[in-house]
């Protein structure tokens, strides 16, 4: 798929663009959370058909969802090559450790996964299910974030040599490359 030179910063296919959407679901720069209720947790896995509208959720599972996603991004930050927060990946764990997940197939024969607990596990599940088919597409790689230590915004690299490393080259890539040559000239 050929893509527009603007397409880059939002394009991605359905399942990364789940992940993409969930690990973004806090927006750090401006310290924005989406996720700040059990109604506004449930409302995201709904509106994405993770999870019907009738789930019930609770602030635990907010306080459990907010750690999976810590752990996403810290994931998505390797790789873009960088060290990620050992905590968040062990609390990653910790919560998926938790989650009562089944494997079901498909009509045409595809594995699914799927939460069999509450609309919260099945939330979590369909997110889940979402990086499961992003690694059979050969796309987990190419969910990343941002190099910009203020930004850490997800982001789907769909440049031809898989080497993107910001969010937006006109935002935060500019940004970094203007502070890199403003060092260089003082030094």
């Amino acid at each position: 798929m050929e893509l527009a030179e603007n397409d880059f910063d939002t394009w991605a296919p359905p399942a990364a663009t789940v992940v993409r959407d969930f690990v973004n679901s806090y927006e750090p720069q401006e310290d924005a959370e989406s996720l700040d209720s059990a109604t506004a947790l449930r409302d995201w896995f709904a509106v994405r058909g993770l999870a019907p509208t009738s789930a019930r959720t609770t602030a635990d599972d907010v306080a459990a969802a907010r750690r999976i996603r810590e752990g996403l991004r810290a994931v998505l930050l390797t790789h873009a090559g960088h060290d990620a927060d050992p905590a968040a990946r062990r609390e990653l764990d910790a919560e998926l450790g938790r989650i009562p997940l089944r494997a079901t197939f498909d009509a045409d024969g595809g594995i699914r996964l799927e939460g069999s607990g509450t609309g919260f596990e099945r939330g979590i599940a369909g997110v889940l299910d979402a990086v499961r088919r992003c690694e059979a597409a050969g796309d987990w790689e190419r969910l990343k974030v941002c190099a910009r230590d203020t930004c850490r915004w997800a982001f789907y690299d769909a440049s031809r040599n898989h080497a993107r490393r910001w969010c937006s080259m006109s935002g935060c890539g500019n940004y970094v490359k203007m502070r890199r040559r403003a060092a260089v000239r003082t030094v």
